[in-house]
């Protein structure tokens, strides 16, 4: 599998430009009921400024500029994976080298509504070469159907293909072994990739965003401590907050889950649709995080400018809960060295005992942080990472010959 990178730059056409700028100005908001405020949903004042902004403002001032601070800051490139029974997808994908020669491999995986632009802040950050710390050679790829990749045109495309476009990606930059890190979907795809090429290819894998079952009588000794300890005010409240999610948070899951071509034309058809699609998730999945407009637009932009656009991505949910339905709801052990990091206002927090599994060597507990933690609080991520890898801890130097510092 050859090495050879093709250098990628971000450089839409003035004619989508014109195009996103015309939708804009052709758009419809709906009514909204008096002191509905988030309860609805997005709230219209919010869509209001946002679509301004976008269209008068963010557009024909700011948009060349991110682009090019974007291909400035992200050594972007593209490579043929080729996919068994999807033939062959150009994969795009940010790959930055550290200074240290023997750094760590770190493969990271975004989510949905993530994209690559979640390692913007972590990788300066990871390749940062000192004496003190373990230093990373990081590749954030755009998932297939995400961003600047291909997707797939063919049904059926679900996790295992994922993982192998995620191990076969390392292997053609030379990355034999190495270790990853993930939330959101990341955190299933990475975990799917452990499973299947662990030990071998993928040393350790790390995510902010840990899966868990419910107790259940598979799980006996978990099911008798469950009705008998009880949980720590702490683990209450996370289950109320992921009780919360589920009610009222997951109304997107299911219709990507079942009907991802419907949502679809929206999607693909209205900016604005866009916008409050991804926008409600942006806004309520973090931990207070003051999100700015030229952010939030410039993530949406992505989605809209997208290779294989916007729809794209949403079928993710149907390809992979259609073949693995327990995907977000089962413990499973790697068998490799495995890390977890909680963040307070994680859409999803259940019991550290329902996540525990043999193959976990590192925990830790944050103070601050949501769904996107590494966009956040890139240096808490990262610290743990550092402190996963570190001396000390039984990851370090699990994949040979790369402990990153001496």
């Amino acid at each position: 599998m050859s090495n050879q990178e093709t250098p990628f730059n971000i450089a839409i056409p003035d004619s989508d430009l014109d195009l996103l700028k015309r939708k804009l100005e052709l758009h419809r908001f709906p009514d909204e009921l008096e002191d509905s405020e988030w309860d609805y949903g997005v709230p219209l004042p919010e869509m209001e400024r946002l679509t301004k902004y976008w269209k008068d403002v963010y557009i024909p001032n700011k948009w060349r500029e991110e682009e090019a601070t974007l291909n400035r800051e992200l050594p972007q490139f593209t490579k043929g994976i080729e996919v068994e029974g999807y033939g062959t997808l150009s994969i795009h994908y940010v790959h930055q080298k550290s200074k240290v020669v023997d750094a760590i491999p770190l493969l990271f995986v975004h989510g949905w509504p993530g994209n690559f632009l979640e390692a913007r802040k972590i990788l300066p950050l990871l390749v940062e070469a000192s004496p003190d710390h373990p230093s990373f050679h990081v590749v954030a790829l755009s998932l297939p159907g995400f961003g600047f990749s291909d997707g797939p045109k063919q049904k059926g495309f679900a996790l295992p293909q994922y993982a192998e476009v995620c191990n076969k990606l390392m292997l053609s930059l030379g990355y034999n072994e190495y270790a990853t890190q993930g939330g959101d979907w990341g955190s299933v795809i990475t975990r799917e990739n452990a499973l299947r090429h662990g030990k071998k290819h993928v040393k350790a894998w790390h995510t902010n965003f840990p899966l868990g079952e419910l107790p259940s009588l598979k799980r006996p000794l978990l099911l008798l401590s469950h009705f008998i300890f009880g949980h720590s005010a702490k683990e209450t409240a996370g289950l109320a907050r992921s009780k919360r999610f589920l009610e009222k948070g997951t109304g997107y899951f299911k219709e990507q889950a079942t009907a991802p071509q419907t949502i679809g034309y929206s999607l693909a058809d209205s900016p604005v649709g866009l916008l409050a699609w991804i926008y409600e998730k942006l806004a309520t999945g973090t931990d207070e995080y003051k999100w700015t407009d030229d952010e939030v637009l410039t993530w949406i932009s992505i989605y809209w400018f997208s290779k294989a656009g916007p729809t794209a991505s949403a079928r993710i949910y149907y390809e992979a809960m259609k073949a693995s339905p327990k995907a977000f709801s089962s413990t499973v052990d790697t068998g490799i060295p495995t890390g977890y990091s909680y963040f307070p206002k994680e859409i999803s927090q259940l019991p550290r005992s329902w996540l525990w599994v043999p193959s976990l060597v590192f925990e830790s507990e944050q103070e601050k942080g949501g769904h996107f933690a590494a966009h956040e609080v890139p240096e808490l991520l990262v610290r743990d990472l550092r402190k996963m890898f570190g001396k000390g801890s039984p990851a370090y130097g699990v994949v040979p010959g790369k402990t990153g510092y001496k």
